[in-house]
């Protein structure tokens, strides 16, 4: 299968990859398996794919555990060292083009004290709800690579 194949299949097709990355063979090692299980957790047990109710939560809060994506996914990386490779590109692309655009945005607005409006929480939390349908996908997508059933719609939503 094409990388750009797999992409397609994980719902991941809006990632902007360059041409040969996109037409390489998509396989796996057992280093990238690993990473994608200890990101695949890390995901599912955050706000990152989870909902945040109105009426529960702290902003602040949800902001910080985003960006806790970045550091999280460094340490699995250096974990894993050089045969996670395939599981790497997948990895920052993904933080590049999905989280740090929301990340990027909601710190500075965090440190202007934004967060104190109640038009801003609300905005956060739109946008929020709109990052976690593109993690969702994400956590699908790790759990196809690490070979393990995909939990990620387990509880009911409603």
């Amino acid at each position: 299968m094409r990388f750009s194949d797999f992409l397609e299949k994980s719902g991941m097709t809006s990632l902007k990859i360059t041409p040969p990355f996109l037409q390489m063979e998509w396989t796996t090692e057992t280093a990238d398996k690993d990473a994608a299980w200890a990101l695949y957790i890390e995901l599912l047990t955050r706000i990152t794919t989870q909902p945040l109710p109105t009426e529960h939560g702290d902003e602040q809060t949800a902001l910080d555990s985003v960006y806790s994506l970045f550091a999280i996914t460094r340490e699995v990386i250096k974990e894993q060292g050089p045969d996670c490779i395939n599981f790497t590109k997948i990895a920052i692309v993904v933080l590049n083009q999905v989280v740090r655009p929301f990340t990027a945005k909601w710190h500075r607005k965090s440190l202007a004290g934004d967060f104190e409006q109640e038009s801003e929480r609300s905005a956060f939390r739109e946008e929020l709800a709109s990052l976690q349908v593109e993690l969702r996908k994400y956590s699908r997508m790790l759990a196809d690579i690490a070979g393990v059933e995909d939990l990620t719609d387990l509880e009911a939503t409603d």
